[in-house]
């Protein structure tokens, strides 16, 4: 199937489920069992409705709203823990735990199961979904005109140039062709060389691609303010010392680059302020 009938398909299918969810009542405790789906919900419901989180979110080396996060209770995810918080709506990423799964039919909870986004709009038909099925779907349309003015402020001004750049996150991984960063990273002004480097997906660059034909910038993810980041090893290695001066390091904070969502807006701007920053550096 072509993407374009895909992303089609993707938003009637979306639009059929918001008409059912404006039409159910709006759910009074809703639990979270992903760190993304987390962060979509405390956007777009009421403080009161969110009953529990994934514990994820509270970890800030796993999430990018882990002090906003901390506000709420967590779970673990276990059916028993789940079930005994007694919720009338359940989000969930893939099948869900198996046992979580065939007890929420049998209880009558409702369970709304989500994918990984793989392009902006299906992040943002994410956030239309979630908001409707808590009943404020006037939230979602109001956060997808901020993620979009992000990202058009993100945007290249007409003459600047467009910089070739490959992401280097944790254990020297390179976000791919088809993936939410990269579309990001086109949408700041960057060429993402992962396909040059025979990517197809998410996946690892041999030190020797990177020799024979290093990007002029290094996207650098760092996990922690003040912690190195693995692009620091990785051009400390002897046969890249010498590429060190003609290859830019700019880092951003990895967390921005696990999830859609709202985290789509902060993410805008870090890639907008290392295009300009790796312009000014590149110029002099």
């Amino acid at each position: 199937m072509k993407r374009g009938a895909g992303l089609f398909i993707i938003l009637v299918l979306g639009a059929a489920i918001a008409t059912q969810a404006l039409a159910a009542p709006a759910p009074r405790r809703v639990v979270s069992l992903n760190p993304c789906l987390d962060a979509i919900l405390m956007a777009v419901a009421d403080p009161a409705q969110i009953t529990a989180l994934s514990h994820y979110s509270r970890e800030p080396s796993q999430s990018a709203v882990a002090a906003e996060a901390a506000r709420f209770p967590f779970t673990w995810g276990s059916a028993e823990e789940i079930v005994a918080l007694r919720p009338d709506l359940v989000l969930i990423a893939g099948a869900g735990p198996p046992a979580l799964a065939a007890a929420l039919p049998r209880l009558g909870v409702r369970e709304a199961e989500f994918g990984v986004p793989e392009t902006i709009d299906e992040s943002l038909a994410q956030i239309d979904r979630v908001a409707a099925l808590v009943g404020h779907p006037e939230r979602g349309a109001a956060l997808d005109r901020r993620i979009r003015a992000a990202l058009a402020a993100a945007a290249p001004r007409p003459g600047e140039p467009r910089l070739g750049a490959l992401t280097y996150e944790f254990h020297g991984l390179a976000s791919g062709p088809d993936t939410l960063v990269d579309q990001l990273m086109g949408r700041a002004g960057f060429d993402n060389l992962a396909r040059r480097y025979g990517l197809k997906h998410t996946g690892e660059v041999p030190l020797e691609a990177l020799i024979a034909d290093p990007p002029q910038v290094l996207l650098a993810g760092r996990m922690a303010p003040g912690e190195p980041v693995w692009a620091d090893r990785v051009l400390s290695h002897p046969a890249l010392k010498a590429l060190a001066p003609r290859v830019r390091r700019e880092s951003f904070p990895e967390t921005l680059m696990f999830c859609g969502g709202p985290t789509l807006i902060p993410a805008a701007a870090v890639l907008a302020q290392a295009r300009e920053d790796a312009l000014k550096g590149i110029s002099r």
